[in-house]
């Protein structure tokens, strides 16, 4: 892959937080019963053909003759609220940043969110339009110094360089791949599925949508701050509400759940949104499995669904092969680990505003992944592990 040109279509809006949990999907669609180790190969061509191949770990690539999919992995996951396309002058913010971690058996897989307010020091970098000094922000601050001043596909490797380099500056990690996710993409892989179903586990109002109580017709429900938070409710204008219990999620209703953090009935905040995100992902993929792979006439359009949702730096390893390595997992196998046990841990920092602050505790899972020991730390730390 490294330089080669991507393929990628033009006007497609890029990923919000939540969505760049796909490239699980698209890691696992390979697997479950009644597909053949041969047709599997084929099948992961046609899916392996639809994304966009793009070199987005710039320097921090891991550049060797001979590179295998074997022994430990760790993929670096990156979710965007918009795609940096015209405007070189606006700042594109990192909305999601995950680590998903495999271990050399490749038996499980851990997945691990770096919350986007996280204080941390952001290496100095020049990305050949623009130098940042370098200096301590929140991490999501990394993207957006990486890719100012340019646009397109130069300001995507620029700004997931300059994170990359962050996260090892941060825990020693130096991703072996990358993957940002596109949005609507995984909107059209709910959509082949029809529906997906879990148990909601705190009330949530969505900020986002509601209806205008008069004319029945959607409308938003809150004037929403620049930097997503709620600014005050639109008056005749009532919320979606998902209420605690088993709900069935239309895509509009899907896209709209994992958003929320700001008016979670148990106060988790992003915490919560994470939790979400996980238990959402993990219920995408007991549907694909169950309901996707069994199904002839929904298995072709699932494959390319997923296909189209990626922009991915495979890190010298075809996509097929990551993708065939992880053919045992189920959706069982993938644990989500949270940081600073979901709990927060701010401080006001002068000219940052509140950051969240990693423990020690949570310095600690980092290293672990690092040292491939997660199954350690997960043991000595149970309540870490999100439920679901």
């Amino acid at each position: 892959m490294g330089e080669r040109a991507g393929r990628r279509a033009k006007g497609r809006t890029r990923s919000p937080r939540w969505a760049l949990w796909c490239v699980v999907i698209g890691a696992l669609l390979v697997t479950g019963s009644g597909v053949a180790v041969a047709g599997t190969r084929v099948l992961l061509g046609t899916a392996t053909a639809t994304v966009t191949q793009q070199n987005l770990l710039g320097e921090t690539r891991v550049e060797t003759k001979r590179v295998s999919v074997k022994g430990a992995k760790t993929i670096l996951l990156v979710g965007l609220d918009t795609r940096p396309h015209q405007d070189a002058d606006k700042l594109i913010r990192s909305d999601s940043i995950i680590l998903l971690h495999l271990p050399a058996d490749h038996r499980k897989a851990y997945l691990v969110s770096l919350p986007r307010d996280s204080y941390v020091r952001i290496p100095a970098f020049d990305n050949g339009a623009q130098r940042y000094a370098g200096g301590r922000n929140k991490i999501n601050a990394a993207f957006a110094y990486g890719s100012r001043g340019l646009t397109g596909d130069k300001a995507l490797t620029g700004g997931f360089t300059l994170l990359a380099k962050t996260v090892r500056k941060l825990t020693g990690i130096t991703p072996d791949a990358g993957a940002i996710i596109d949005f609507p993409g995984f909107r059209n892989v709910v959509t082949v599925l029809g529906k997906v179903c879990l148990t909601v586990d705190t009330r949530t109002t969505s900020i986002h949508i509601g209806h205008d109580n008069a004319t029945g017709k959607v409308a938003k429900p809150y004037r929403i701050n620049p930097d997503g938070t709620v600014r005050a409710k639109i008056r005749g204008v009532t919320p979606n509400i998902y209420r605690k219990g088993e709900h069935c999620f239309t895509p509009t209703e899907a896209l709209d759940f994992v958003r929320q953090r700001d008016l979670l009935a148990d106060g988790s905040y992003d915490y919560g949104r994470q939790r979400h995100q996980q238990q959402f992902i993990k219920a995408v993929i007991r549907t694909v499995l169950e309901k996707g792979l069994n199904s002839p006439t929904k298995l072709p359009g699932l494959l390319k669904a997923v296909g189209r949702t990626m922009t991915v730096d495979d890190g010298g390893i075809p996509l097929a092969d990551w993708a065939f390595a992880l053919r045992g997992l189920r959706a069982d196998d993938l644990i989500t680990v949270k940081t600073n046990n979901g709990t927060f841990n701010s401080d006001d920092i002068p000219g940052v505003g509140s950051a969240e602050i990693l423990s020690d505790t949570s310095m600690e899972l980092l290293r672990s992944v690092h040292e491939d020991t997660v199954d350690e730390f997960v043991l000595a730390h149970p309540t870490w592990v999100t439920r679901s």
